[in-house]
């Protein structure tokens, strides 16, 4: 865990952004519409333009040089202010798909725009395949000078807010389940895709999609047609470690907030931090809480000492322990805090709905497992 001098100094400088900018109740709320909003356009530009969006792109087009421990920094970083940067985590993703797959003038034009400050987003599930990414039946098909598009996709996050949206469809039913499907960079506005909120527990996120004929030229198709299984499987080391990252973050803030809290209020005559009931579980969540941080950690540096290398037990292993720790955190802070843990003023309820989809989205708890087991021959 021990970090060089940049490294401290790379987290200081975030920490001291966003105890300016995010640091009160009052200065969140109105970045978020009153909590509506988890994407704040002006700040997200502001980070831009400090270049710590850098972090998820090599320097060959701008960026910092995708360190994947840089990476985590800025995300529990970012993730313990609670900065409502919600855009980020979809962008660092599609990013590193159009770094890997993407043409050089798609290289440069999308990440480009990322690091302007702009918002990226991937769509792969469907009303009928979510986890079972090969059931796939949004169609695109061949026409003069490109592909025409029908079909719905849904849960896309960030697509109302996006510049680029790296759409995975189908394009061959031949050979098995997972064969046939393709990327294409679709960019927003375009005729034929209509954008449609879900609304959710933390507020304006995800999105339906709707192609009606979308046409899209030759060049919008990401990498290899037909090759889109093999492409998506090269970015879940990211995707997992993204979100490890943002909910260890957002873990840790949930119990500094918790024993902060415990240790002022008072009953019976004391602080109820005192008391064995609450001083034995939050010993038991410190020593989760370490666990979560020493394995997230070390995956990334293991990935950020070999990128190339696919590390589907120990990423998944972070994505699982981390997004159950914050859940398990932010519940028990919420019970721990008692009717204040419920109460907005407080940030615990907040807290609690952004890690409850967090064992949902990007994989859920269930398919981590299931992929965990399987790398045991089980």
């Amino acid at each position: 865990m021990t970090l060089t001098d940049e490294r401290r100094d790379f987290v200081a400088a975030i920490e001291e952004f966003c105890r300016r900018e995010v640091g009160t109740r009052e200065q969140w709320l109105k970045l978020t519409d009153g909590g509506d909003n988890p994407h704040n356009a002006e700040l997200y530009r502001k980070l831009a333009e400090l270049g710590w969006l850098g972090v998820a792109v090599p320097e060959a087009y701008g960026g910092a040089g995708q360190s994947m421990v840089d990476l985590l920094l800025f995300l529990e970083t970012t993730a313990y202010w609670q900065a409502p940067i919600g855009g980020f985590a979809t962008s660092a993703i599609t990013a590193a798909s159009y770094e890997k797959f993407g043409s050089e003038d798609q290289k440069r034009r999308v990440l480009g725009d990322f690091l302007s400050g702009t918002v990226l987003a991937v769509s792969m599930s469907e009303p009928g395949a979510g986890s079972d990414v090969g059931a796939l039946t949004c169609k695109a098909e061949r026409s003069a000078g490109g592909w025409v598009v029908n079909g719905q996709k849904t849960w896309c996050s960030n697509a109302h807010i996006a510049d680029h949206i790296l759409l995975v469809a189908r394009t061959s039913t031949a050979g098995g389940k997972h064969d046939g499907l393709t990327m294409f960079s679709v960019p927003a506005g375009v005729d034929g895709m209509v954008v449609r909120g879900i609304d959710t527990m933390g507020g304006r996120e995800v999105n339906d999609l709707y192609f009606t004929d979308c046409f899209l030229p030759d060049d919008a198709v990401v990498g290899e047609v037909d090759q889109g299984w093999r492409q998506l499987m090269a970015g879940l080391n990211l995707e997992r470690m993204i979100l490890a990252g943002l909910m260890l973050g957002t873990a840790r803030r949930a119990f500094d907030d918790t024993v902060s809290y415990v240790r002022e209020r008072q009953q019976f005559g004391r602080p109820v931090g005192s008391f064995q009931a609450l001083r034995h579980r939050l010993a038991d969540h410190a020593t989760e809480l370490e666990c979560t941080r020493l394995l997230v950690h070390d995956v990334a540096r293991q990935i950020e000492a070999d990128p190339t290398r696919l590390l589907p037990r120990e990423a998944s292993m972070a994505k699982l322990k981390a997004t159950e720790f914050a859940k398990a955190m932010a519940l028990d802070g919420m019970q721990m805090m008692g009717g204040y843990g419920y109460a907005t003023e407080y940030g615990m309820e907040r807290l609690l709905r952004s890690t409850v989809v967090s064992t949902v989205y990007g994989g859920t708890s269930e398919i981590q497992r299931d992929i965990i087991g399987k790398t045991y021959g089980l």
